[in-house]
């Protein structure tokens, strides 16, 4: 079994379905945002006050693009997708699963955005966020789990049976 990366909407359940999941498969667990923040020795909302949306991207995309487990699953950030080096070697190296909630469900579980180290742009919406990115996921997923309505046991489970 080669790795598993897990994209999807920030508050989709990527990192908390991730430990499950590799606990679950016999696997390692690594959350690309905590690799960037380790590397970088800041948080991510002080990546993105310091170097701005693009430079924040551009430091994500990196550090995606250079992991390399052997076989873990890997939660990436919601904008990890917006990173097409990094996606076309996450393909190569990784299944890709697309975590998939409506957006009603995002804007329930989210808080404080800017706390979360969420990327928006200047003025723009989390509805108009959720509109940009599906695509995204959608485009690069090999596999998609639509989560609403259950719990992490029953998504890890579809996962597992669909990754054998």
């Amino acid at each position: 079994m080669k790795n598993i990366v897990l994209i999807g909407m920030p508050g989709a359940g990527k990192s908390t379905v991730g430990v499950v999941l590799a606990k679950n498969m016999g696997m390692s667990f690594l959350d690309s945002d905590l690799v960037i923040q380790e590397r970088e020795g800041k948080k991510l909302h002080e990546l993105i006050e310091e170097h701005g949306m693009e430079g924040f991207l551009e430091i994500e995309g990196h550090v995606n693009a250079s992991l390399n487990p052997k076989t873990a699953v890997i939660a990436t950030g919601g904008s990890a997708v917006y990173s097409e080096e990094a996606m076309a070697h996450l393909r190569s190296i990784a299944m890709i699963c697309y975590l998939k909630l409506p957006y009603q469900s995002i804007e329930e579980r989210l808080g404080d955005l800017t706390e979360r180290g969420v990327v928006l742009r200047e003025g723009e919406t989390l509805h108009e966020l959720y509109e940009e990115r599906v695509p995204l996921y959608e485009k690069y997923a090999n596999i998609t789990v639509e989560c609403e309505n259950k719990n992490i046991r029953e998504i890890v489970m579809e996962l597992s049976k669909r990754l054998k």
